[in-house]
């Protein structure tokens, strides 16, 4: 995360070149810095996780309010070398923190760590909260209130080495928050992966979009808000609001363009099924008062869902084992999901998201693609298969027998 070399003290660089990076799910960057230049952002540069880049603090209000894909946006406020946990507390001394936000608020400290020399990252954070507390003191005569749980302001630190950048969190909470889920099942999909899995698979609002396996609906209502063109936060708070340099018109005027109404157009073709009545009604609840009703909910096994149309996208994020008993009824199940898909979809491309990388050979089916993502710490896979007339395995001996016959 830590490249480009920016000055230290940031407090007098003009307010359009100000520097941000955008954490993301692992496997999204590219898509996240293709994002991030559509919404104004400047000299985009990825790094594993996330994404760099330059702007003016109108900038920081939209990618707050309109990233799909991002989980935060973190204001770079300085840079330097840090060999011990003293450098670390004078170099935090030194920033202007008053210049930031009030000594009124309740702040939180978080430090991530990459082969740093600093011993203990517990100490590590107490030297950061000394640093602006103490410059608090010197400048205001009062320290602002330290609030692990429900913080005002939270610095975020990054140590690379003997490299340190501080950061102010203009989020608050993640951005995969978005404020419509009102209900969720056992480890949801996040916001921001389930949009990014949408982009990989290339859905656009013409498209029919079908999950078989709906769940809490966290695909089909992302492809909703996006079919809509429903800004990402729209409607939910954000941190930069109590910072001192917060522009109260310029984010009014941002948020009446995101409040028009969803955009209008041919109706959304979005189909979720799912056997757990419990999970429709999760599903039901989340997507009510989004602004649109264009969702299909249906309680149905996954084996008898029946196409909804000639041709659309599967994009499923199958429970494995979750809420399907043992690992035994699973391989069995997986073989005749192919089946399925084999006899009813052709013409349809589905996309399997999974930590099971043993999908591909209990459903028998050959994926024309393996995109490597990470759903937070887990590695995991979203599978491709094209589903052609007569099934994947026969099409793909075709393929390669034709090869052969040409190259004799």
């Amino acid at each position: 995360m830590i490249h480009a070399n920016f000055p230290f003290s940031q407090h007098d660089e003009p307010d359009t070149a100000r520097s941000f990076f955008a954490p993301c799910p692992r496997g999204l960057e590219r898509l996240l810095a293709q994002e991030l230049r559509d919404l104004g952002g400047q000299e985009s540069h990825e790094t594993p996780g996330g994404v760099e880049c330059r702007g003016s603090f109108a900038l920081c209000y939209r990618l707050n309010s309109e990233s799909r894909l991002a989980s935060r946006i973190l204001w770079r406020v300085g840079a330097g070398t840090c060999r011990t946990e003293e450098d670390l507390y004078r170099l935090t001394f030194e920033q202007p923190w008053a210049e930031r936000f009030s000594v009124h608020s309740f702040i939180k400290v978080r430090i991530v760590a990459q082969r740093s020399p600093l011993k203990s990252l517990e100490f590590a954070t107490l030297r950061v909260k000394d640093g602006i507390c103490d410059r608090f003191v010197e400048v205001c005569g009062a320290r602002p209130t330290i609030d692990k749980r429900h913080p005002d302001i939270s610095v975020v630190v990054y140590l690379a080495g003997q490299e340190a950048v501080w950061y102010i969190d203009t989020s608050g909470a993640p951005l995969f928050k978005r404020g419509w889920r009102k209900a969720a099942g056992e480890a949801p999909i996040r916001e921001n992966l389930a949009a990014g899995i949408l982009e990989l698979a290339g859905w656009t609002p013409d498209q029919v979009l079908l999950d078989p396996m709906c769940g809490a609906g966290t695909f089909l209502i992302e492809a909703g808000l996006k079919g809509k063109g429903i800004p990402a936060g729209n409607g939910r708070s954000f941190a930069f609001t109590v910072l001192s340099n917060f522009d109260g018109n310029t984010w009014s005027h941002l948020r009446q363009k995101g409040g028009k109404p969803p955009v209008s157009g041919p109706p959304l073709s979005l189909y979720g099924y799912d056997q757990n009545v419990q999970a429709l009604d999760m599903a039901r609840m989340n997507s009510r008062g989004l602004g649109f009703s264009e969702i299909h909910w249906k309680q149905e096994e996954a084996l008898d869902v029946e196409p909804p149309a000639p041709h659309g996208l599967i994009v499923t994020n199958p429970p494995y084992g979750v809420r399907m008993g043992d690992h035994q009824e699973l391989e069995e199940w997986y073989p005749k999901f192919g089946n399925m898909l084999k006899q009813r979809f052709a013409g349809w491309k589905a996309y399997i998201f999974t930590a099971d990388l043993r999908v591909p050979k209990l459903i028998r089916l050959a994926p024309s693609r393996k995109i490597p993502l990470y759903n937070g710490p887990l590695e995991s896979r979203l599978y491709e298969f094209r589903m052609v007339a007569g099934g994947n395995r026969k099409q793909s001996r075709l393929v390669k027998r034709t090869g052969k016959e040409m190259a004799g």
